[in-house]
Order: C-alpha cells, then structure tokens, then sequence
C-alpha cells in the first residue's frame, strides 16, 4: 500500500515516523517498511531547511487538483493524508477535488485549535484582510505570528510598529514600520514573557494554528493583559474525515490496509 502525505508540520512528521519508523529521508523510491506501507512526503519547499520526515520525501507543488489527481494515479497512491497547516487552504481544496477524482480515500489531520480561557481578551477575526481592519483599535505596537508569506496584507497600515515572527525572511512588501525576528519555535514562555516585555508589545496577532509549539505566546499577552487579534481557521471541505492526532491517522491507515488484505 502506497500513503502520501501532504506535509510540512510536525503532525505530518510524526505520521511518517508511525507508519515508516526507521526508514531514511530519500527522494527515491522505496519498497516501504516490511511491518508498515510504502510512505511519500510531500512538501511545499517554501522553508529553506525543513526537517525531513522518513521515507520517501518530494518537494514542490503538484500543479493544482489536476496535477495532483495525476500524480495519485501515476504512483499508484491508495491513501491520501492532508496533513498540512490548518491555514494551507488551497491545498487542502485541491486535496479534496483530486481525491475524489481519482477516488483515493483522503484523511485530513488537524491539530486542535486554540481555546480562549479565563483571562483572555481575544478578538476574532474572519481572514487576515479582517484582521488588518481590526488592528489599528487595539494597538500601535504589535507582534505578528500570521507567517510570513501573509504580510501585504497588513503593508498599507503606516502607523503601527510590527515585530514580524517566521523561520524564513518574509516575502512580499511589509508594513514601513517593521522590525524582523527570524526564529523557529518551539518558543518557551519565558521567552515570550521577556520578548513582549522587551519590545513593549501591545497586540498580538496570530492565526488560529493550533499545537504547543507556539502557544506560550498566548500565556505571555494573557498574563500581561494584551489583546490577542485570533484568525479564525478556515474548514476542511465537506464530506472530508478528520482526525486530531497522528496516532488517529496511523490506526486509520491501518483500518484500510487489514481491509485490503482481508479482501477475497
């Protein structure tokens, strides 16, 4: 049995570890694990280092649903894992029409989200364009986790200061007012305690991703009181399964693999 995961997250990484545990990172083809099934990931190549997950690993876009259907036929892939960020939304679209095209049962893995608690002060908001409204009433000095390929939409906003937050140099055009901080998490909260303290940060923006990696953020601006401007995600299209945890993929891919083998 052939599986592709779509991925780029930790969820993503810790799938390939369950169903291809041992195996090295190759770009080749590999007859898969003699317990486990033949495991490809995909990854976008937008971030210049991304730690390699085992098995087979591909890197770049597949050219739209259709490319993607085709490339599912031509590798003979039997099961298909949208293991991708919860905002990746036009991968997530194409996943879904190329699945169904070429009939492969398709999974989505999503982390949780975020869930305000007592002491928050959240605002949501519905998309970026949404958020950059909002913000000019909540703060003039703002720390901005949304990534950094999602910046021009907060470029016309002259008169805040950002701290922009990614793994990677920011594309695109940036606020006039912008100081870059290149770090990859996970973030500890005392770090994010001293962070907002020492750029006196007033807001923080973030998008709605979910995971421990990066939400000590959160526990910094609740407990000095910050407002918190929260990208809702967007959904996994209808009729798609989800699960929350990569343990929940593995036992799905297993599921699937005893029905084949149970088949007359």
């Amino acid at each position: 049995m052939h599986v592709l995961i779509l991925g780029g997250t930790t969820e993503a990484r810790r799938l390939a570890e369950l169903l291809a545990p041992g195996q090295p990172a190759t770009g080749q083809p590999a007859a898969g694990h003699p317990a486990g099934p033949r495991v490809t990931t995909s990854l976008a190549g937008r971030v210049s280092a991304p730690r390699m997950p085992p098995g087979e690993v591909r890197v770049g876009g597949f050219g739209g649903a259709e490319g993607l259907a085709a490339w599912l036929h031509e590798h003979a892939v039997d099961l298909l894992v949208d293991a991708t960020h919860p905002f990746a939304g036009t991968i997530t679209r194409n996943a879904a029409h190329a699945a169904a095209t070429a009939r492969v049962p398709l999974l989505a893995l999503r982390r949780p989200g975020w869930r305000p608690v007592e002491g928050d002060v959240w605002h949501e908001a519905g998309s970026l364009a949404e958020a950059a409204a909002l913000l000019p009433a909540l703060g003039r000095r703002v720390f901005l986790t949304t990534g950094r390929t999602d910046l021009a939409v907060f470029a016309p906003l002259a008169d805040p200061w950002f701290l922009v937050r990614s793994v990677d140099a920011p594309e695109g055009p940036l606020p006039p007012r912008t100081e870059v901080l290149l770090d990859r998490g996970p973030f500890t909260l005392d770090g994010e305690r001293e962070l907002l303290r020492r750029h006196r940060i007033d807001v923080l923006v973030t998008k709605d991703s979910g995971g421990a990696a990066t939400a000590p953020k959160l526990t910094a601006a609740r407990e000095a009181g910050l407002p918190v401007l929260v990208v809702r995600r967007p959904p996994v299209p209808e009729g798609v399964p989800v699960v929350a945890e990569p343990g929940q993929a593995a036992r799905w891919v297993a599921a699937a693999r005893a029905r084949c083998t149970t088949r007359p």
